[in-house]
């Protein structure tokens, strides 16, 4: 017998660590497929590079692209259109080994069109000085807001170096919600307390990998090591649907994407089943939030004396 439960035992952990990135693993709840609803597309059909264009390789007839830094360059993809408001997701996996500095970055924003009242949506992965232990920060900009930082942080509970997971963005009026495998990891309501704060404007979608030794890794403490390089993150199933426009400063841009009946279709997460979360929605959210979420900008009393005025309406 005891031999038995000491066959369970060394079973029962094998299963842990052979999927953990750190501790126990704990089994996400099940959740709408949102990724399934939407047309996935090739990254040479909805990207076009940003910068460092002899670290970008693509695979799969463009389907795929692996965006590597090495001591030479970082490298991004930047989307051919602009959006506003809309679905955006990629699978990703990202650089095994040694990443302290590192940092893989999938986010919207406006600022090469509005320089000093930019918006920005922003998934950051950051690379860790331990083997398998990426975090997770979300963040979010709006009209210029970039003095508050509204960061939240999250550990994964797989091991993102090892297979794809999708990384998803949804964008309406009536909310922002981050996503990881169609799980929700973050909602930003719309609610008056962030509405001066609230992406408004048409944003392009980046995918980029870069040195951000100065503060990705506990503060600056960790710089990227480049005897470990190349870092190399892959990326595909490439999904973007939203009202799709020219770039252009004009207040006056979005007008073609508001809800009336003749021009609502060019907005495809702007109807009722987009505007709040589900039920099983909800109990994702709550999952990631009470057992894989570490640092919250709304609980930081030693960098806000005075809390933003959204961290009281939560």
């Amino acid at each position: 017998m005891a031999h038995f439960l000491l066959f369970c035992h060394v079973i029962f952990i094998g299963l842990l660590s052979s999927v953990s990135s750190r501790g126990p693993v704990y089994r996400p709840p099940s959740v709408e497929q949102l990724t399934n609803r939407f047309p996935r597309i090739p990254i040479t059909q909805g990207m076009s590079t940003l910068f460092g264009s002899s670290n970008i390789h693509l695979k799969s007839n463009g389907s795929y692209a692996d965006i590597i830094l090495d001591k030479t360059s970082g490298s991004g993809l930047i989307s051919k259109n602009t959006y506003y408001h809309g679905f955006f997701s990629a699978a990703i996996k990202l650089p095994m080994g040694f990443t302290s500095g590192v940092v893989l970055a999938f986010y919207m924003s406006n600022a090469d069109v509005f320089p000093h009242n930019h918006d920005e949506i922003d998934f950051e992965l950051l690379g860790h000085e331990k083997r398998r232990q990426w975090v997770l920060q979300t963040n979010m900009y709006g009209n210029g807001s970039v003095k508050t930082g509204r960061e939240e942080k999250v550990y994964l509970w797989f091991d993102p170096t090892q297979q794809f997971h999708q990384y998803t963005i949804l964008w309406n009026n009536h909310h922002i919600v981050f996503l990881v495998d169609n799980i929700p990891i973050r909602e930003v309501i719309h609610s008056q307390a962030v509405s001066s704060v609230y992406p408004s404007k048409p944003m392009s979608l980046y995918a980029t990998i870069w040195d951000a030794s100065e503060w990705a890794t506990k503060g600056g403490k960790y710089p990227v090591n480049y005897k470990y390089a190349p870092f190399v993150a892959s990326m595909g199933e490439l999904e973007m649907v939203g009202c799709s426009m020219q770039k252009t400063s004009s207040p006056m841009a979005t007008a073609g994407c508001s809800t009336n009946a003749t021009v609502s279709s060019l907005d495809p997460v702007e109807g009722k089943e987009y505007a709040t979360l589900s039920k099983q929605q909800m109990a994702g959210l709550n999952w990631v939030r009470r057992k894989h979420m570490f640092y919250s900008y709304c609980k930081d009393t030693s960098r806000y004396k005075m809390m933003p005025a959204e961290c009281g309406a939560q």
